[in-house]
């Protein structure tokens, strides 16, 4: 195992960690809120986002597979479909939150399920985002020509953060959307 994965790894049990704290969080205060809005009330499933960040670990994986094959064209294409998979699950967390507030009232202020509702999605929001400027960033120097196929573990270790966000969005999506509401 090289020192990249096992540096990965750690970090992901330490992000594991946090989440699981947050996600506790959020199911311990579910339904204590005094005043609305309720969860019932104002959340509204994303599936459409749901099913882009979920896709976009495919897209990792076989971009992965590319590179580690040296066919890099292929790699850039995959990669950059894993990009815009992100971004539009991001976007698609953008709307809902501007609706949540702007239309349904609910802040971090407004009551318990609204604090942890926009810790535990806002947990998750970040680090997507973290994983998109990381992919972003290797597709920069990618188009620059400074990625080659003997890059490919380093690529491998950064779907692994990939792949792990994406499986926490699992989580948070059952906790929050479907356990939740």
């Amino acid at each position: 195992m090289t020192p990249g994965r096992v540096g990965m790894y750690g970090l992901i049990v330490a992000e594991a960690a946090i989440f699981t704290i947050f996600v506790v969080a959020y199911l311990f205060y579910a339904g204590k809120s005094l005043g609305g809005p309720t969860p019932a009330e104002v959340l509204h499933v994303p599936i459409f986002a749901t099913i882009c960040l979920l896709s976009s670990s495919v897209t990792m994986h076989v971009a992965v597979r590319w590179w580690k094959r040296g066919s890099m064209s292929a790699f850039a294409g995959w990669w950059l479909a894993t990009i815009v998979l992100g971004a539009i699950f991001l976007t698609g967390t953008a709307i809902e939150w501007r609706g949540l507030i702007y239309d349904k009232g609910l802040t971090i202020q407004t009551n318990l399920f609204g604090t942890t509702y926009y810790a535990l999605v806002g947990l998750h929001a970040f680090h997507v985002t973290v994983g998109l400027v990381c992919v972003a960033l290797v597709s920069v120097l990618a188009f620059l020509g400074h990625v080659k196929p003997t890059h490919a573990e380093r690529g491998a270790v950064l779907s692994l953060y990939w792949h792990f966000v994406d499986g926490v969005w699992v989580v948070v999506f059952m906790v929050v959307y479907v356990i939740g509401r």
